[in-house]
Order: C-alpha cells, then structure tokens, then sequence
C-alpha cells in the first residue's frame, strides 16, 4: 500500500511538472501571437527610395521607414528607421530582398555599407541586399546617455574594464548607475523599446515595404540573435534564414551571466590557440614569438607579465617626448577583438604586445593605431549598453559584480571579468514600470518549412562552437555547419559562402553532418 502511495506522489508530481510547462507553453504561444498582431496593426511604412548623399555611400540607395515607437500602440508616435539598400546587378534574374543586420547590439548597417560592397558575387547579382541602423542605434534614433559629446567622452574614457581592486570596484558600481540613469534621462522614450523583438517587428515591416510575402535573411554575431528572435516571431513566413557566429538565444535572454561565461571561456581558447599559432608560426609571421624559437607557455608567460604591469598601473611606451601612456582598461578590450579577426588582428596583438613589452624602447604611433582599431567607439557603447539592458536578464545589482567577476575569473581569467562589467549597468537599470512585455523568453523552435542553415568557427572567441550547437538544438528546424580549423568571430572560407550561396539563391541545404574549411591559417602569408 505505502509502495502505491510513492508511486500516486511520484506521478502527481510528474503531473503537476507537465501541467505547469504546458501552461508556460500556452502563455509563450499567446505571447508571441500577440506580439505578431501588434506588428501586422502597424502601418506598412512608405519608402522613397533616393541616391545616397554621401560620396562613401554613393553606390547604395537611402530611404527612411516610419516605424511604431512602441508597438502596443501601432498608430502612435514613430521613429525614423534609416534603411540602405544595395540594388541587385542583375535585375532581370532578381529573386527579391535580402535582408540583413549588424552585430553588436551597437553596430550601424550604414557604417558597413560605407567599408565597400554589402555582399558580392551571386548574392548581389540575384538580390536587392537591404540594411539598416537597428533603432537605437546610427541615424534611427541613437541613444544618448550624456547631455553632451563631452560627458560622453569624459565617462567612457575613464570606463574601468576591468576594474582591478577594490577602490577601483566601487567606482565602477557608481559609474554603473550613472551610466543607466543617464540613459533613462536622455532617453526616456526610446528605452522601453529597444528589445531584440522590437527590431525584428521593425524587419517585417521592411520586408512588408519592400513588397515581399516572405523573408530571406542572413546575420552574425547579434544579427544571429536578431535572425532567431526574427523565426521565433514569424516563422511562418521565413523563406531563408542564415545565421553565423551563433548566440545562443536561450542562454542570451535568460541566463546572461551564463552566456557571458561561455564567451570567456571561448575567448580564453581562442587566445591559447593564438599563443600556439604564434610560436609555431615564429618571426616574421608572428613578431612576438621573438626572434629565437620559443613555445606556446613562454610567450603566455610574456602575455602574462604584460598584463600584471598593467594591473600596477599604465605602461609607458616610448621616450622622451613622444611617448603613449597605455592602461588596462584599453588593451583588455583590444586584446579580445582583435582575437575576432585572425588575418589581421592577429599579427596586430602580436605586434601590440611586443611594443607594450618593450616599453620605453616601443613605438607610441603604433599601439596608438592599433587600439584605435580593436576597441569599441562610444556610440556603440551607448547602444550596446541600452539594447543588451532590455534583453539580458541578470538580476544583480552594480555592488555584487566583484564576486559575479571572481567566479568567472575562474575558468576565464582574463576575459570573464572583462565581458561582465562592460554589462554592468545592466544591474541598475531603470526597468519600466510594466516590465518589458514585448520581450520574449522562448521557445525558439523555428517554424517553417525551409530549415536554417547556420555556420561557426571552431574556435571562435566570442560565440563559440557550444552555443552554436545549443542554437541548433533550440531551434530544432536547424542545419549547422562547422567550419573546422577556422578562427575568428567571422566565417572566412569559399566552401561556406558558396554553401550560403545554394541556400540563399536555391534553398539548398548542405547534407547534414557537413563542415568545411577556412581559406586560410592564421600566420600564414
């Protein structure tokens, strides 16, 4: 008898468990028709479509889209969304409208539109690529936290990432909270509507726009995020969607702390990946594996020590009246992109950390251009800050960072600490009084009939291979392809890129289990 009552409490809780998921089911399932309805009351926004003005810009095609600032209020006050469009070159075999978006959150569709061509070959041949600056973000709308350009520059400047004692810890919690007070006070209409899913309801109406009855999509790094947010929402009317450099949504948007774990931890790989790259490649290849051959754990050792002088205060480089000052807080940051790009950033951080070695004997032009090159500019850590606050969730406050910090520190500790205070603001963020309805929590189950087609690096230092394969699994409808042997946050290799081609132009799935290889090896000429 006992043994039947185990049994009645085991499958009551078992009951309960699955009553309670498949509320939680329901209640995601009428949030995100809710969400959808919202978008579809919206006005199709009208655009007029004219030559860009600026001479960098004078390929591509400008236009504005009037979007809801807040969609719960489809016909209320709107934003101007800045859209830029790459004309397909072969119009009388165009297939429609790709679309596509900018990582981050913070980077600008108009900043990559004036480097060169958006896309190129057959996918500008067939497609009319269109872009944009993310609301929030650019010239639709970009936060503001500071009264001035001034204030602005005065505080990012002085951003401590990481902060390295105690002193130092309690000034970061205090700039933490100014940070987010001054985002709510300079952009008290905006902030409530900077989620992920209100730039994927902005994307439909772009698509809506542009006259198309479906999407084709392609993004990396956080434009993977907006990918994902984007099939959760309107599944049903996805044709492509190709993602890379994948976040794992989940994580993302309900255990950011996690998330931010995983990304130390992959750039932590990535850097030791560097370390050995760089002995084994030796001089000229790579400048700081010193002019004798050497291993991987004596140059960690060098890396090492450079960081301790700067966890002691700036290093100075170069003599007399030509010199850089150089702190912490600026080679951290730099450090770490740099790791993103293995052609080019990689034979800078060598370079970087051999003039910072050499001190006094260093050259100042040279580390001053390359952390010109590897850091973050303000404006994108406004923005980074305003849209990472509204989908992240940590549920700290600023003081409790330090001990988030040392437990990271653990498995990362270079980079945990790092990732995690450039989020701190997070921590006393100025939440609305209702929250943020419109953000969603999952599940990221894409629903369509054609399968996403998703690529990462093996080592990748910032969404690595793990939370591409979470994504996957999260996604389920889902076809991942590991680039093997590839390094860097971007996907280098012809074989991906014809292998996107196919998806994108023909629907073309690669066979499951496919990888592929980089173009090339870091170090190599």
């Amino acid at each position: 008898m006992r043994g039947w009552k185990i049994v009645g409490l085991v499958l009551g809780a078992v009951l309960v468990s699955a009553s309670v998921s498949c509320f939680r089911q329901s209640e995601a399932v009428s949030q995100v028709a809710e969400l959808v309805a919202q978008a579809d009351a919206a006005p199709t926004p009208k655009l007029d479509w004219v030559p860009c003005p600026e001479s960098e810009l004078s390929k591509y095609q400008c236009a504005t889209a009037a979007v809801p600032i807040d969609y719960a209020q489809s016909n209320g006050p709107t934003l101007s969304l800045a859209v830029i469009k790459q004309p397909a070159t072969d119009p009388d075999r165009r297939i429609g409208a790709l679309f596509s978006a900018v990582g981050g959150p913070g980077g600008s569709g108009f900043k990559w539109a004036s480097h060169g061509v958006l896309f190129s070959g057959e996918l500008a041949r067939r497609f009319d690529v269109i872009t944009f600056d993310q609301r929030g973000i650019g010239r639709s709308g970009q936060v503001s936290c500071f009264a001035n350009a001034e204030e602005r520059h005065r505080f990012w400047s002085g951003f401590l990432l990481p902060p390295t004692n105690a002193e130092q810890e309690a000034a970061a919690a205090r700039n933490a909270r100014e940070l987010a007070a001054g985002c709510a006070a300079h952009s008290p209409e905006l902030l409530a509507h900077l989620t992920t899913v209100d730039a994927a309801r902005d994307l439909d109406l772009l698509r809506r726009a542009v006259g198309e009855t479906t999407m084709t999509y392609t993004g990396g790094s956080y434009a993977s995020y907006v990918g994902e947010v984007y099939g959760a929402l309107f599944g049903d009317r996805v044709r492509a969607l190709q993602l890379g450099s994948i976040i794992d949504p989940d994580a993302y948007t309900n255990d950011s702390r996690a998330q931010i774990a995983d990304s130390a931890t992959g750039t932590e790989e990535v850097f030791a990946e560097f370390l050995r790259l760089c002995a084994e490649a030796g001089q000229p290849q790579c400048v700081f594996a010193g002019p004798t051959k050497t291993d991987a754990a004596v140059l960690r050792t060098r890396n090492d020590a450079v960081l301790d002088r700067l966890r002691q205060g700036p290093i100075v480089v170069g003599h007399g009246a030509h010199i850089r000052a150089v702190t912490l807080t600026e080679v951290l940051p730099a450090h770490a992109t740099l790791l993103y790009d293995a052609k080019q950033g990689w034979p800078a951080l060598a370079e970087l950390l051999t003039e910072l070695e050499l001190g006094a004997a260093g050259n100042p032009d040279v580390v001053q251009e390359i952390l010109d090159a590897g850091g973050f500019t303000e404006d994108f850590l406004d923005a980074f800050t305003a849209i990472s606050c509204a989908d992240n969730n940590f549920g700290h406050e600023p003081e409790q960072w330090p001990a988030m910090a040392a437990e990271l520190a653990s498995a990362a500790p270079h980079y945990g600490p790092m990732w995690l205070y450039l989020r701190q603001a997070c921590g006393a963020w100025s939440v609305p009084g209702n929250g943020y309805p419109q953000r969603i929590t999952g599940p990221w189950i894409l629903r369509s009939d054609k399968p996403a087609l998703l690529f990462n690096n093996r080592f990748d230092p910032v969404t690595p291979l793990t939370g591409a394969r979470r994504a996957q699994q999260e996604l389920v409808n889902a076809r991942l392809v590991i680039v093997e042997g590839g390094y860097g946050h971007l996907v280098v290799s012809d074989c991906a890129a014809r292998l996107q081609e196919h998806y994108l132009v023909d629907l073309q799935l690669p066979a499951p289990g496919a990888t592929c290889k980089p173009d090339r090896a870091p170090f190599t000429d």
